[in-house]
């Protein structure tokens, strides 16, 4: 059993274990930064820190998260902070998480991102790895 968070990315319910989460925020204005990869929409600053933005839906190969999206999940990967945005955000729940199944077909990034699933009210949901949907390059930087 595990504490998950219950999210929408990209349209599609997800459970995020709560141990990757280190706050979950209405971020302000983003400040784009030029040349940077596609996923990142930019930086904005939380708590006099500088947070660096992942667009999820570019992350995952789908259309991009729609500009006035405001709500994120805060998580730190290798010291760095990172707000990964969500469409919204629902409660907090215990579940058993279960392996993907073998023969399970999952499209664009979600394939990447997908490290497990969790079932709600017969409803599966996926698991999403954070750190998966922020690009590579932006982790070496």
């Amino acid at each position: 059993m595990g504490l998950f968070l219950i999210a929408h990315i990209a349209g599609r319910g997800v459970a995020i274990e709560t141990s990757q989460v280190d706050s979950v925020v209405d971020i302000a204005q983003v400040i784009a930064v030029p040349r940077t990869e596609a996923a990142v929409r930019g930086l904005v600053a939380l708590r006099s820190r500088v947070v660096t933005v992942i667009d999820t839906g570019t992350a995952l190969g789908l259309d991009p998260t729609p500009a006035s999206a405001r709500r994120a999940v805060i998580t730190r990967i290798d010291g760095h902070l990172y707000a990964i945005l969500v469409d919204e955000l629902e409660d907090v729940s215990v579940f058993e998480a279960q392996p993907l199944s073998p023969g399970l077909a999952l499209d664009h990034g979600w394939a990447r991102a997908g490290i497990g699933l969790v079932e709600r009210d017969g409803e599966p949901l996926l698991i999403v790895d954070l750190a998966a949907l922020v690009p590579q390059q932006t982790l070496a930087a």
